[in-house]
């Protein structure tokens, strides 16, 4: 089993949990209240460039060129394609009406705890580790988009699906995997438990990113000045 295969295996609980979370059923089914999206994605576009800085933090610590090609590829998707559709879908959200619950007053305290573990893991570790936290956010939202046998004809949530199950964005996540498999090559069995740590982490701090945007969860000052 490669490295990637087993890290998935042993956060089985925590992937299922991703698949079921109602901020992702009710996106498929169109349910899902606008202003709960809007939130995650004004959340996402402060993430993201977060999420970008760890890439980066990763390609100045690459072993080799292809390491840093590699990153230098993550890095430029993020930057070129996954933050201007961010911005698009929020735009696209926001047309549609829906209320801002302060999404872009301040980081989020699941936002704050998930990018400050991101680069925690980008300053502590090297290529290796900082691929294994990357991976999480990178697989799990193309796998879950992939999964959706079913997808309501919104016209803003089933563009957030096309994009994330888009042949693109599956060999980019693939060429992820691989560089993974291959940076890994022979682990010791404790830098593999520690690696198991990493992604498991990483897949929690995704579940609490889908809770803060469906429960809206923000700071109690941000959220009283927002509903003043």
């Amino acid at each position: 089993m490669s490295l990637c295969s087993l890290l998935r295996e042993e956060a089985h609980e925590i992937w299922v949990a991703l698949h079921e979370h109602p901020f992702i059923r009710e996106l498929a089914a169109g349910t899902l209240p606008p202003e709960k999206f809007r939130f995650y994605i004004e959340q996402n576009l402060l993430y993201l460039p977060e999420f970008g800085r760890a890439i980066a933090i990763g390609a100045s610590k690459s072993a080799d060129v292809e390491e840093l090609g590699q990153f230098a590829a993550a890095l430029a998707n993020i930057v070129g394609n996954e933050i201007p559709e961010n911005r698009r879908l929020r735009d696209r959200i926001v047309e549609l009406g829906a209320e801002d619950a302060g999404g872009t007053s301040a980081m989020a305290p699941a936002n704050v705890a998930y990018t400050s573990y991101l680069i925690a893991a980008a300053y502590r570790g090297g290529p290796l580790e900082v691929m294994t936290a990357l991976m999480p956010c990178a697989w799990s939202y193309g796998d879950i988009a992939t999964s959706l046998a079913v997808v309501a004809d919104h016209p803003v949530y089933a563009e957030w699906v096309e994009f994330f199950r888009s042949p693109r964005y599956d060999d980019l996540v693939a060429e992820m995997r691989d560089q993974l498999d291959a940076m890994a090559g022979e682990v010791s069995p404790s830098q593999r438990r520690r690696l198991s740590e990493i992604f498991r982490m990483g897949a929690r701090l995704e579940w609490g990113f889908w809770e803060m945007g469906y429960t809206l969860a923000q700071w109690p000052d941000v959220r009283l000045a927002t509903t003043a």
